[in-house]
C-alpha cells in the first residue's frame, strides 16, 4: 500500500467526500479548489467546515431521485423527504433548516454561481438536474458573511460543461418500483474557443404511498465563449416542468401502523399537489488578468408559475407567477503591505423577488369557496462583502470576512373587500463578520479555528399575523447566530484520512413553527444552543476497496422558550425532528475491470415531532445495495446497474412534519410520512 506524502495530501483530502477513488486514482488527482467560499481555496487552505462531492461517483447506480442521496455522506447535514416531491427534499445543516414545513431553508442553495435561494431566505431545489450534477460543494457553518440571509451552510452545486465531460455523449433509461421510470439524455463538447453541454431528464414516479405520484421534465444547458486567453463568457439555461407532483399529507401515528400505504383523507379527496412550471436564464464573465486581479460577474432572470392544493380544507389552495433576477460581481487581488502577503476579494450582490401571489379557500368537497388573498409580494436584497487572507507566516493564514446587507419586504394586498388589509412592510439592516485561522502544523496535518456571526430573516410565509389584524407580524424579529468551530483534516496513517470539526452555535430570537386552525405561523423562541462534533474518515483498505465514515453527533436544544401554542416552558427539550446521531457508512469496491459494488448503511437516531416532546419517534437503520457493470468498446461503452434500497426491509419514516396540527390533541396530529419498504431499480446506459 502506497503513501499519501505532502504532494498528494491536499487532493486526497478531496476523497473524504469521493469514498469511489482508489489510491491511484487520488495522486493523479489535480489540487481541488473550493469556490463556494467565494475566495477560492484549495481544500486543504480553507479554514472551516467543508466537504466536496464528486457528484459521478457519489451518484454510481443509484435512482437520482434527490440530493440525499449524494449528500447523506456529508457529517452534520440531515436529510429528509426524498418520496414526496410536492414537499421536496428537507435539508438541514446543524440543525438550521429543520423547522421548513417544507423544502430548505436556513441554508444558501448555488447552481452554477446563480442563487436557488430567495432574497427572503426560502430555497427551492426541484429545478436542480441531478443526472448533470458534477460536484457539489457544502459548507456546513453559518454562512451570512459569505452570502447573506442565512444561519444555516451553503450548498453550492456545479453542473457539467463541455469541457468536464470525458465523452460526447450518453443516454441513461431506468425503471424499477413502485411505478419508478426514468430518462436522461446529454450531449456536450469543447474546442480551443467554445464548449456547450445540453441535457434533458424525464421522469415519472407513482409513488410508495396513495396520491404521491409524480411527473417531471428537467432541462439544462451552458454555452461558453473564451473570448481571449484571460476572458470568458458563459450563457446558462434551465428549466423544470411539472405537471403534477402529488401530496399524501401526514398521517397519524396510529394511520400508519395500520397502512403505512395510505394518504391523508383529505389529500385525496382534494387532490392534493403541485405544479410547477419554472425558467432561469443566466450570464457568466470572467476576467482573469484585470489590474493583476480577478472579476467575476453574474447575472440572471427567472421566472416560476407554481399551483399548489394543500392536503386540508380552508385556506389552502395557493399559486403565484414569480420573476426573480439579479446581479452580482467581486474582484480578488493579491498584494504584498506591512511585509506580508495578502489576497483580498471584495464585491456587491443584488436581487430581487416579485411575487403575484393569491390564496382561495376550498370546502372539505374541494369546491372553492372564495379568495383569501391576492397579495403583491417584493423582496430586495442588497449586500457588500470583503474578505482577505493574511500569510503570517509559513505554517499560519488569518482569513477574515465582513458583510452589510439591507433586505426589504414588502405586500400590497389587493383584496380589500372584506375590510381587512394585509398590507405591510419590513426593513432589515444586518452585518455579519468571520475570523479564521489556519495552521499547517505538519505537511499531512491542518489545523483551523474559526469565529463567525449570521443572521435569518422571518420569510413572506413566516411573517403571517396570528392575530389577523393583518399586515405582518409585528413581534417576529430575525434570528441571530454566534458560530464557533475548530476543526482539522489530513492523513492519520498511511491509508487512512480523516475531517474532524467541534461546533458550537448559540442562536437568540430563534424562528419556530406552530399551526392554528390549520396554518402554520411563526415566533422566536428566545435562545437556543446547538453543540456537536463531525467526523469523516475514508479508509483505502486495497487498492480496488474503499470504505467511507460519516457521524455527527450533536445536541439541539431550548435554552429559553415557552410555547405559546401548547402553553408550555420547554426549557432543556430538545429541538424536534433532529436526530442526536446521524451515521453514514459506504463499502465501494470497484475492480479494475468496469465493475462496482457498492453498499451503504444509514442511521439516524430517535427525533420529537413537536417542542414539547411529547412524541418520540425510534432510531432508523437503513442498508442499500447497487451493483453494476460498465463494458468499455472504442468509441462507445454500455453500462448496466441494479440495486435495492432499504434491503433489510424495515419499517421508517421519511419525513416528519414537525409541530402540525398543534391545535389538536397529541394522536389526533399528523406528523408522520411512511418511506417505502424494500424496493428494486435497474438502469442502462449507452455512452459515445
Amino acid at each position: 500500500m502506497r503513501r499519501l506524502n505532502r504532494d498528494t495530501l491536499c487532493p486526497a483530502l478531496l476523497a473524504l467526500s469521493l469514498p469511489a477513488w482508489s489510491l491511484a486514482d487520488i495522486a493523479r488527482l489535480d489540487t481541488v479548489t473550493v469556490d463556494g467560499t467565494r475566495m477560492e481555496r484549495t481544500l486543504q487552505d480553507t479554514p472551516g467546515a467543508v466537504s466536496v462531492v464528486d457528484g459521478a461517483s457519489a451518484q454510481q447506480g443509484q435512482q437520482h431521485l434527490q440530493l440525499d442521496e449524494s449528500l447523506a455522506r456529508v457529517p452534520g447535514l440531515y436529510l429528509q423527504n426524498r418520496y414526496n416531491f410536492a414537499q421536496n427534499l428537507r435539508l438541514s445543516s446543524r440543525g438550521f433548516g429543520a423547522r421548513a414545513p417544507f423544502g430548505v431553508r436556513g441554508l444558501r442553495v448555488r447552481v452554477d454561481g446563480f442563487p436557488e435561494t430567495l432574497p427572503d431566505g426560502q430555497s427551492q431545489v426541484d429545478s436542480i438536474d441531478l443526472d448533470s450534477m458534477a460536484r457539489a460543494t457544502v459548507l456546513r457553518g453559518p454562512s451570512s458573511v459569505l452570502y447573506g440571509n442565512a444561519t444555516g451552510g451553503v450548498v453550492d452545486i456545479e453542473t457539467f460543461s463541455g469541457r468536464t465531460l470525458d465523452h460526447d455523449g450518453e443516454l441513461r433509461l431506468s425503471g424499477g418500483s413502485d411505478g419508478y421510470r426514468k430518462a436522461h439524455l446529454h450531449t456536450g463538447g469543447a474546442n480551443e474557443r467554445m464548449h456547450h453541454y445540453l441535457g434533458v431528464t424525464a421522469l415519472n414516479y407513482d409513488g410508495y404511498r396513495d396520491q404521491s405520484a409524480v411527473e417531471k421534465y428537467l432541462l439544462n444547458g451552458r454555452l461558453g465563449w473564451m473570448l481571449d486567453d484571460q476572458r470568458e463568457l458563459q450563457l446558462l439555461l434551465s428549466a423544470v416542468d411539472t405537471p403534477y407532483a402529488e401530496d399524501p399529507g401526514g398521517l397519524t401515528r396510529a394511520q400508519a401502523h395500520a397502512d403505512r400505504e395510505r394518504a391523508a383523507t383529505m389529500a385525496t379527496r382534494l387532490d392534493a399537489g403541485q405544479k410547477v412550471d419554472q425558467q432561469r436564464l443566466g450570464v457568466l464573465y470572467r476576467d482573469g488578468a484585470l489590474g493583476d486581479g480577478v472579476l467575476q460577474a453574474r447575472a440572471f432572470v427567472s421566472r416560476r408559475h407554481f399551483d399548489q392544493q394543500l392536503p386540508f380544507p380552508g385556506s389552502s389552495l395557493i399559486d403565484y407567477q414569480r420573476l426573480f433576477y439579479g446581479a452580482g460581481v467581486e474582484y480578488s487581488h493579491a498584494l504584498s503591505l506591512f511585509g506580508l502577503s495578502h489576497r483580498y476579494l471584495i464585491g456587491i450582490d443584488a436581487d430581487r423577488q416579485q411575487d403575484d401571489r393569491g390564496r382561495r379557500s376550498v370546502d372539505a368537497t374541494g369546491a372553492v369557496t372564495g379568495i383569501t388573498a391576492n397579495e403583491d409580494q417584493t423582496a430586495t436584497s442588497t449586500g457588500v462583502f470583503l474578505q482577505t487572507d493574511t500569510t503570517l507566516s509559513e505554517h499560519w493564514t488569518l482569513s477574515l470576512g465582513a458583510r452589510a446587507d439591507r433586505i426589504r419586504l414588502r405586500i400590497d394586498d389587493d383584496l380589500l373587500s372584506d375590510g381587512s388589509d394585509d398590507s405591510g412592510e419590513q426593513k432589515f439592516n444586518e452585518g455579519s463578520y468571520s475570523a479564521g485561522l489556519r495552521w499547517a502544523v505538519h505537511p499531512d496535518h491542518t489545523l483551523y479555528a474559526t469565529v463567525s456571526s449570521a443572521f435569518e430573516t422571518p420569510t413572506f410565509t413566516e411573517l403571517a399575523n396570528p392575530s389577523g389584524a393583518g399586515g405582518f407580524n409585528p413581534d417576529l424579529a430575525p434570528q441571530k447566530a454566534l458560530n464557533r468551530e475548530i476543526g482539522a483534516r489530513g492523513l492519520l496513517t498511511d491509508n487512512l484520512l480523516y475531517d474532524l470539526a467541534v461546533f458550537s452555535v448559540r442562536v437568540k430570537d430563534e424562528i419556530t413553527p406552530y399551526e392554528l386552525a390549520g396554518r402554520t405561523f411563526y415566533d422566536n423562541a428566545a435562545r437556543t444552543r446547538r453543540e456537536g462534533l463531525e467526523l469523516a474518515l475514508q479508509h483505502f483498505t486495497t487498492d480496488t476497496l474503499t470504505t467511507t465514515l460519516a457521524w455527527t453527533w450533536a445536541q439541539y436544544r431550548f435554552e429559553r422558550f415557552v410555547d405559546q401554542q401548547q402553553g408550555q416552558d420547554v426549557q432543556d427539550k430538545r429541538m424536534p425532528g433532529l436526530p442526536q446521531h446521524i451515521l453514514f457508512a459506504e463499502a465501494a469496491w470497484r475492480p479494475h475491470n468496469g465493475f462496482f459494488l457498492i453498499g451503504d448503511v444509514r442511521y439516524a437516531s430517535e427525533v420529537y415531532a413537536e417542542n414539547t416532546n411529547e412524541t418520540r419517534i425510534g432510531s432508523s437503520t437503513v442498508v442499500n445495495a447497487r451493483v453494476g457493470k460498465r463494458w468499455q468498446f472504442t468509441q462507445q461503452y454500455v453500462e448496466l446497474h441494479t440495486g435495492v434500497n432499504n434491503l433489510l426491509d424495515r419499517d421508517y419514516y421519511s419525513n416528519l412534519r414537525i409541530n402540525a396540527n398543534s391545535d389538536r390533541a397529541v394522536e389526533q396530529r399528523g406528523y408522520f410520512e411512511p418511506a417505502p419498504g424494500r424496493t428494486f431499480y435497474a438502469g442502462f446506459t449507452l455512452g459515445w
